[in-house]
């Protein structure tokens, strides 16, 4: 059964993911920023909303090349999002060369073991995507979030279809970015998994109207 996340940046539209049937959301603040880690508060509200959530840890915006005092902002974010009852979290992390920052990846699974663990879009950055995969498996990832390296996950179909095989089901492979209720169902049978991600904001929150339509899509 394929699965629909979707990425919210504030509670309407959480609750907006909820009556339109999503399966778990991704919490954020900050979507004109590509994400940054949500309040406490916001967290605390979303996870009594009763849907599955899962907490972005980004400190702040820019690249994903991260100083010790970042890491550590993210170790302690990663804490209050479990004891706030988040069920996952969303990460990543990489070097200035664009390669995996695998002791900063590693010391953050450590962290959040137990929760589900998404390696978030930092991939689509990263040098050597083959490679990168491998490094992320083996580090304890569940889950890897992506648009095949490309603007959005319709015109990194390519890559995404090779991720799938390569992964061979050690990992799920998410694609996001540019996901809408036309193409959602070719991006799943194209590439072959059954996750996928999206913002499906119309007004500048989430529609339920549109992730229903997305779920109706490959129903």
């Amino acid at each position: 059964m394929s699965c629909l996340e979707v990425c919210c940046a504030d509670l309407q539209s959480v609750r907006a993911a909820k009556e339109g049937g999503a399966h778990r959301v991704e919490l954020c603040q900050a979507l004109g920023l590509d994400g940054l880690t949500p309040s406490a508060g916001m967290i605390a509200k979303a996870v009594g909303m009763d849907i599955p959530v899962q907490i972005l840890i980004r400190p702040r915006e820019g690249d994903f090349v991260y100083d010790k005092d970042e890491v550590e902002c993210m170790l302690s974010d990663i804490r209050h999002a479990r004891r706030l009852g988040a069920k996952g979290v969303v990460i990543g992390a990489l070097k200035a060369d664009g390669s995996i920052d695998e002791e900063t990846v590693r010391l953050l699974v450590e962290e959040a073991e137990g929760l589900s663990i998404t390696f978030h879009r930092a991939f689509d950055v990263c040098a050597h995507p083959l490679e990168a995969l491998e490094q992320i498996i083996s580090l304890g990832c569940h889950r890897l979030l992506t648009s095949g390296q490309a603007p959005a996950a319709e015109q990194g179909i390519p890559l995404l279809k090779k991720l799938v095989e390569q992964a061979a089901g050690r990992i799920s492979i998410m694609p996001g970015a540019g996901v809408n209720p036309l193409n959602a169902r070719r991006i799943l049978a194209e590439t072959g998994t059954y996750e996928i991600h999206g913002s499906l904001r119309k007004g500048g929150h989430t529609d339920p109207e549109l992730v229903r339509a997305v779920i109706d899509s490959f129903s």
